[in-house]
């Protein structure tokens, strides 16, 4: 190991790096501040200059899962002149790549909604929770959603996608095979769609 003291410019940044690959595998647990600061070449000391504690690093760490998230869920669908409209897509979309974060990534989705005061940490709605509501937005402004359905149902999409992702990752959907969760995924996406449509 490299343990000559630490010369970039941003360690800031590096701690919260070094939290991502700590924590990608392992999730929250798996963030000690003392073997990021030793793998580093740094003191304790140097990282309490930019985080209080453990849990503040956590939630920067956080936040940056949540832009991760956020980008990948605003990802365009392909385009289909004969499918769906374009608002039904993206709103698909923007389901389907959150469960399919939570399934490529559980350690870092643990982090994201389960980490030591993150809501707290957000000075803003989270990525996802704004690329959904655009995606909800953008049903109304092409006229497939009146306002008054509109109200509240972000929080209709989102648990339902989110007690889907948990279910595949604790529960009893996380021995099925990965083509069956895929067929299970997009059912339950198309369902909560034609839920908020009708």
């Amino acid at each position: 190991m490299d343990t000559r003291p630490y010369h970039h410019g941003d360690l800031r940044q590096a701690l919260i790096s070094a939290g991502l690959d700590a924590t990608r595998a392992g999730g929250p647990d798996a963030l000690r501040l003392r073997d990021l600061t030793r793998s580093l070449g740094v003191s304790a000391n140097a990282a309490y200059r930019h985080f209080d504690d453990r849990d503040a690093l956590l939630d920067a760490v956080a936040a940056e899962i949540f832009a991760r998230l956020g980008r990948e869920m605003r990802t365009e669908p392909s385009a289909d002149e004969a499918g769906p409209p374009s608002a039904v897509r993206r709103l698909r979309s923007v389901g389907l790549a959150y469960i399919d974060f939570a399934r490529r990534e559980p350690g870092w989705f643990s982090v994201a909604f389960f980490g030591a005061g993150v809501e707290e940490s957000l000075s803003a709605p989270p990525p996802p929770y704004t690329a959904l509501i655009e995606a909800l937005d953008d049903l109304v402004t092409e006229g497939l959603l009146g306002a008054d359905r509109r109200t509240g149902a972000q929080w209709l999409c989102w648990s339902a996608v989110h007690g889907f992702a948990e279910l595949v990752l604790h529960g009893p959907l996380r021995a099925l095979p990965a083509a069956d969760v895929d067929r299970l995924a997009e059912r339950t996406v198309d369902a909560i769609i034609a839920g908020v449509l009708a």
